[in-house]
């Protein structure tokens, strides 16, 4: 019995002795994640973690604005491959949206057409739209503006400007480490940490900004900061007005907050909302910035963000990631668990996917193999429809 005791208490203070230098090195936020994760029995991040953390509300007005739906609603049933996929994968709603009417739709486990669920970084192109509209607002002056106008301790005289439209564009040359796994990255603290706007502050930049495409979510953090206090709204309430209200979004969203009700919203993920209402901005983009005869965003802008920003690097714009898969024109929204907005403007065709995992692609790959299948099986229902 002295000898379990001896053991239980050597093992309490070395759990203590962790957990004093975590605090010492300020690492405290991995106790945090911790409890946000692992003791709620998950690995990484999930599509229902927003309870765990503050939000802020995005309203949605009370003009609601249904989608159509299509004439053959539901008559075709997913592929064999579709259905084998989203079961592996745990998808828990699929929708394809044609001529802007849903052709079909399913929600599995229980979720349904309201339930709200983790974008992660779908919030990138959101964020990017609100770029976008704070342009035509005339808070910010264009792509081009430095970032210095509105954080002078990011003019750097050793490189070329850092401008807003090169956080969009992925081409800052902050140095942030994208690393979701490795629990000591600026990726993981800024998922926990109470004051991403200090983290951001801290980096410099270190490579000259718009030459090269590198993906960095604290581009898109850094970015909502901008959007924010050009603004002098947070980014939740801009949205809000900007978006919600006017494309009439059948729920209100939650953006989850870095801290207590006055922090600063994760600009580069988790907006917590429902597939009915992430496909929105699929059509906003795809019908040129136009909702309903209102132009909510400038179709030049729109253009810009949904085309490649450097020849080296095809597969991204600004905010949007981009194919040419069967030699069609695509651009869609995308999220660290296989969350898909997929626009084929050309068949007029919009795909999304919720869900609880994705096959992760290859080092070399810029897309992954589901967002493939999800194109191909979706073409297969169509054509057996017609």
């Amino acid at each position: 019995m002295k000898i379990i005791l001896r053991i239980l208490g050597a093992f309490i203070v070395f759990v203590l002795f962790g957990i004093l230098l975590l605090y010492i090195f300020n690492y405290e936020y991995i106790l945090r994640g911790l409890q946000v994760v692992y003791l709620q029995g998950h690995t990484t991040a999930y599509i229902d973690d927003h309870p765990e953390f503050n939000n802020r509300k995005i309203a949605s007005g009370d003009a609601y604005q249904a989608w159509l739906k299509h004439k053959e609603y539901n008559s075709v049933s997913p592929t064999e491959k579709l259905q084998e996929t989203n079961d592996n994968l745990g998808t828990i709603a699929f929708l394809i949206i044609k001529n802007d009417s849903i052709w079909y739709e399913n929600y599995a486990e229980g979720y349904t057409d309201t339930t709200l669920t983790n974008s992660f970084s779908m919030a990138k192109s959101i964020t990017t739209a609100l770029l976008g509209k704070a342009i035509k607002d005339g808070y910010i002056k264009s792509l081009e503006q430095p970032v210095s106008d509105f954080f002078p301790e990011f003019k750097n005289p050793e490189f070329s400007v850092l401008s807003v439209g090169d956080l969009a564009a992925m081409s800052s040359g902050l140095n942030w480490d994208e690393d979701y796994y490795n629990p000591f990255s600026v990726t993981a603290r800024v998922y926990f940490d109470e004051d991403i706007r200090k983290v951001v502050k801290e980096l410099d930049i270190v490579k000259p900004p718009g030459t090269e495409f590198e993906y960095l979510s604290g581009n898109t953090i850094l970015l909502g900061m901008v959007v924010e206090k050009a603004t002098g709204k947070n980014l939740s309430r801009y949205l809000s007005e900007s978006f919600w209200i006017p494309m009439g979004m059948k729920t209100d969203a939650l953006w989850q907050l870095d801290s207590n009700e006055s922090g600063m919203e994760k600009a580069y993920c988790c907006i917590a909302s429902n597939a009915k209402d992430f496909a929105r901005f699929g059509k906003l983009f795809k019908d040129h910035g136009k909702w309903n005869n209102k132009q909510l965003l400038d179709s030049a802008f729109i253009a810009t963000a949904t085309a490649p920003r450097f020849k080296d690097s095809p597969e991204y714009g600004y905010g949007f990631w981009l194919s040419d898969y069967k030699n069609k024109d695509i651009f869609y929204m995308r999220g660290v668990l296989g969350q898909y907005v997929i626009v084929i403007p050309e068949d007029d065709l919009i795909i999304i996917r919720l869900g609880h995992s994705l096959i992760k692609r290859k080092k070399e790959e810029d897309h992954s193999p589901d967002f493939f299948i999800y194109i191909d099986e979706t073409y297969k229902m169509l054509d057996h429809d017609s």
